[in-house]
């Protein structure tokens, strides 16, 4: 049975390497579901835009008639997977894990079909293996080729400590696929080491290996680093609307083609048709970041409340509204000087760039313009502080906020 040009498009869209394209197209043509894999740990209680690429992917395979099996590790996140670590994981304990993961599926059945998902933990057959049996499991592989590994390699060239516990991780993953017979394994790109040691467990065993599918890591808001947590630059799938609108619509040009890419199902050749027209000047950026926006929050929230939050977006955009998600930045009690407010919140690089800000007349504190550069303003409780119409910081008083 051969592959329809069409089947071979929705699954390969966004994908940058399959190991091997020949393999996945001879298991598609069997005619029959294929177990789709996809290993979890919940290390955090909450999932962004960047986990839900692979997860939309695996929707994908649902839809064509094929079986997702989601491990959840239970095990393996008491371990903790080092992959593009420069240092050890913190430990997590198994009660930590287990809570993390009754909020992490939550989320993910917002966009995998619960109905045709198994969810199964690998601490299932992780807490009978035996010292021999693991033991057994570890000599598949040895220290050498761990080192190969770059973020290994760079520890330990580094000086920085490897523990051996970490060592155990890529061997956990595989055997994950060992179990469930998994036929493909979806992941990011950071995850190529775990997932071929998934392939060269099954040929240890006598089972078919499975083929590996790796998608992009997604930027976060700052158009820089990989959308994280820790760095302050995520979307959440829980955002609420108008939060969720406001940080598509402000992400930075360079990010809307991967986003739309990897995030929607907006027809790719539309999408470049609509890009061309930006760079010929045809349309304005903003306009394809609110169909970005729009689709979006439409997929968690509903169009209605995508459509409100467009209209919310506008008057804040105007400077009729002020944004539900201002960061808030708290200052001693008394009198501050405001060129140095504006610094701390981020609003200005230097007290001379507020100083300036100031005398262009586009500050205000509470609403109350400020037009003198050496102004002291009153901080004795929350305060609205505002650069031009759409930039805005809340500054608390110490005592306040206590």
């Amino acid at each position: 049975m051969s592959i329809d040009l069409k089947t071979w498009e929705t699954l390969t869209r966004g994908v940058t390497e399959i190991i091997s394209e020949a393999e996945l197209k001879a298991k598609l043509a069997k005619g029959k579901p294929l177990n789709i894999k996809l290993g979890v740990d919940p290390t955090a209680p909450d999932i962004h835009l960047g986990f839900t690429v692979v997860m939309r992917k695996l929707r994908q395979f649902q839809d064509l008639g094929h079986r997702v099996i989601l491990i959840v590790g239970d095990y393996t996140a008491t371990v903790g997977d080092p992959s593009g670590k420069s240092k050890t994981r913190r430990i997590l304990t198994h009660a930590e894990v287990l809570a993390n993961a009754e909020t992490y599926k939550q989320q993910f059945f917002k966009i995998v079909d619960p109905a045709k998902t198994e969810v199964v933990y690998n601490g299932d057959w992780f807490s009978k293996m035996t010292f021999t049996e693991v033991t057994n499991l570890m000599a598949q592989i040895t220290v050498a080729q761990m080192l190969e590994r770059e973020d290994f390699r760079n520890r330990y060239e580094g000086g920085q400590p490897i523990s051996l516990h970490e060592f155990l991780y890529p061997m956990m993953q595989g055997y994950d696929s060992v179990m469930i017979e998994a036929d493909v394994e979806l992941g990011g790109t950071d995850q190529k080491f775990n997932v071929l040691r998934g392939r060269e467990l099954q040929r240890s065993v006598g089972k078919e290996p499975q083929v590996g599918m790796f998608l992009p890591i997604l930027l976060g808001t700052d158009g820089r680093e990989k959308m994280s947590k820790s760095l302050g630059n995520t979307i959440g799938v829980n955002d609420a609307p108008q939060d969720m609108f406001h940080k598509l619509f402000t992400l930075p040009d360079a990010l809307v083609e991967s986003y739309f890419q990897l995030l929607t199902d907006v027809p790719l050749e539309n999408l470049s048709a609509k890009l061309a027209q930006v760079t010929a000047g045809e349309i304005h950026p903003n306009l394809l970041k609110e169909e970005l926006a729009k689709n979006i929050v439409a997929q968690y929230h509903g169009t209605d409340a995508a459509d409100a939050a467009a209209q919310e977006e506008k008057r804040i955009h105007s400077g009729q509204a002020i944004p539900s998600n201002i960061p808030e930045f708290q200052v001693s009690l008394g009198s501050q000087w405001v060129p140095s407010l504006l610094v701390l919140a981020g609003l200005a690089k230097s007290n001379g760039d507020g100083r300036r800000f100031i005398e262009g007349g586009s500050v205000t504190f509470d609403e109350v313009k400020i037009t003198d550069p050496k102004a002291q303003v009153e901080v004795t409780g929350t305060h609205l502080l505002r650069v031009g119409k759409r930039n805005f910081a809340r500054i608390i008083a110490l005592d306040a906020a206590s």
